[in-house]
């Protein structure tokens, strides 16, 4: 049986995002890059609701100045993104599942 890892981050008071879906409240620094790093090394792959999809695959393909590790990590490891709404998946490695797991 493989292992699920949930790793967010979230403000001392609870918040994942600012009052207008702003994420830039938290610091990215050294020791988050190694954060980053040894977790992406730990695993086959990503999975995504579709929020987190849209603006991950927004940023990583396009990353310039991020870590190299991790931006290879990003853009090549295989990704499910869970959504009803979402009409497709285009991010490399990306599969769209649509339907109702729990149900099955």
């Amino acid at each position: 049986m493989r292992k699920i890892i949930v790793s967010n981050l979230v403000s001392l008071d609870g918040y994942f995002e600012g009052i207008n879906r702003e994420i830039d409240w938290f610091t990215v620094d050294e020791s988050f890059f190694d954060y980053a790093r040894q977790l992406l090394d730990g695993v086959d792959t990503i999975l995504f609701g579709r929020v987190t999809y849209q603006m991950m695959a927004t940023f990583w393909p396009n990353a310039i100045d991020e870590d190299a590790v991790i931006t290879h990590k990003m853009n090549h490891l295989p990704k499910i993104v869970f959504s009803k709404t979402l009409k497709k998946a285009e991010w490399n490695n990306t599969k769209l599942v649509k339907e109702n797991l729990a149900k099955k």
